[in-house]
């Protein structure tokens, strides 16, 4: 069986979508940190998951494929640049590998749930997982920006169940993490689980998908966006360049590092 069905149908056979994202959350976590690990920026955090992160040093194959990569960056830049009401201040994404390598260490622990939590302060993060044959990696995607559906911009409002203790009705903060304009940053990792728990259901050889955002969204009372004009809100940082609705980086390749 390979349809795919949202994490919050507690029925389902094949769970798609999980659950909050680190969603809303404020600069003042009240998440309990050691002193080891209470970091002050991104860089630090990362730098300290991976270098602790159990990731093999040999792999049979790259955690996630070219084809792959493209296919979710260019998914994620497609659905920002038609974000409706327009954006004034919608950021071009960039495939970063800090974040691919962060989200295949944790894409490794086989664990259905976000994490791990002192990156969360620093970091958005959207999950899927299924089992059976797929076509597409975006059928992993896909379901996060079907959200739009229940969403009415600027704020979520009633869309935002807690889960697992709440996890009912609409969810949209996947969708708004997906669109979030000054998130320009993501980096993803797939991952099959032989033997993975979702929710005191041992799943056989589940696919896991991972996908890290920096800088994070979903800020409380903040919209995801400006609305306005495409690129008259742009960062100073772009110089004025703007290409399909967006503030377009001064690079050349998205796959800069991608041949390293």
């Amino acid at each position: 069986m390979t349809e795919v069905l949202k994490l919050c149908t507690l029925k389902a056979l094949i769970l798609h979508v999980a659950c909050g994202a680190s969603a809303w959350v404020v600069t003042n976590s009240t998440d309990t940190l050691s002193a080891a690990t209470n970091f002050t920026d991104i860089d630090s955090a990362l730098k300290h998951h991976l270098d602790t992160a159990n990731i093999p040093k040999t792999r049979r194959r790259r955690y996630i494929s070219q084809n792959d990569m493209v296919a979710i960056l260019d998914y994620h830049n497609k659905v920002r640049g038609k974000v409706f009401p327009p954006a004034s201040n919608m950021e071009y994404m960039v495939w970063d590998e800090n974040l691919a390598k962060s989200a295949e260490a944790w894409a490794a622990t086989c664990i259905w749930d976000h994490g791990p939590q002192y990156l969360l302060r620093f970091l958005g993060q959207n999950l899927s997982v299924r089992t059976g044959r797929y076509r597409s990696i975006l059928q992993l995607v896909k379901p996060w920006y079907d959200e739009v559906k229940d969403y009415v911009f600027p704020y979520p409002r009633d869309c935002t169940p807690r889960c697992p203790l709440k996890c009912y009705g609409p969810m949209c903060t996947h969708y708004t993490q997906m669109v979030w304009a000054t998130s320009n940053r993501v980096g993803c990792a797939v991952h099959t689980c032989h033997n993975m728990n979702v929710w005191g259901s041992i799943w056989r050889r589940a696919t896991y998908l991972v996908c890290n955002y920096s800088p994070k969204g979903n800020w409380i009372g903040e919209a995801p966006y400006k609305v306005g004009v495409p690129c008259s809100a742009c960062p100073p940082s772009y110089g004025g360049s703007c290409t399909d609705n967006m503030c377009f980086p001064a690079v050349n390749s998205n796959y800069l590092y991608w041949f390293k």
